[in-house]
């Protein structure tokens, strides 16, 4: 027997297990830097391939699975950083194009959000892009680095969301808040 099953007429091939390897001694560090066995992965291409089979677990852990296997690794803060950005159209016509790390292009909008996170010590803002979903409710996003977030505080406009005065910019059909307006702003 060939190890293959025969329904109908059509040979089909049997599911494959995928290989639970445990912890994988990998480290995301928090500038986007790839760690292998504390030691940084060098050449762009391989970490690039390496994002591509980065998952997300329903419980907020990373792990990279192929279809043959699957281990979990560490990831200090979000796995990417968006490093550049484009945009084209003004208003709610305006598209803002974000290029990650590992070169991945994403236009934020409604399937790809932006949220800011503000640090409960010291209260700055660090602004977050969606790259894709993840297993359960936790995406996989990419931290905007300070230079980016600076473009897009230069492109933002007053507006109005959830019932807030906010500092925000459109995206995709989509506005998006970067922070809060301070009681009493008069727009320029």
């Amino acid at each position: 027997m060939s190890g293959r099953v025969v329904a109908s007429g059509a040979e089909t091939s049997p599911k494959r297990v995928v290989v639970d390897c445990g912890h994988l001694p990998f480290l995301i560090k928090r500038d986007g830097t790839w760690l292998y066995r504390g030691s940084p992965i060098t050449r762009k291409p391989m970490v690039c391939l390496f994002s591509t089979v980065l998952q997300r677990e329903a419980d907020g852990g990373y792990s990279l699975e192929t279809p043959a296997e699957r281990g979990l690794i560490d990831v200090e803060d979000v796995p990417f950083i968006a490093v550049e950005l484009e945009w084209s159209g003004h208003g709610r016509g305006q598209d803002l194009c974000f290029r990650t790390n590992v070169d991945q292009c994403i236009v934020a909008g409604p399937e790809h959000p932006i949220r800011i996170r503000h640090d409960l010590l010291n209260c700055e803002p660090t602004p977050y892009l969606h790259v894709r979903d993840g297993k359960g409710q936790f995406p996989i996003e990419a931290r905007i680095n300070r230079a980016t977030y600076y473009e897009l505080v230069a492109l933002a406009e007053p507006g109005m969301l959830h019932g807030r005065d906010v500092l925000g910019v459109w995206s995709g059909g989509a506005f998006f808040s970067l922070g809060d307006l301070p009681p009493g702003f008069i727009p320029a």
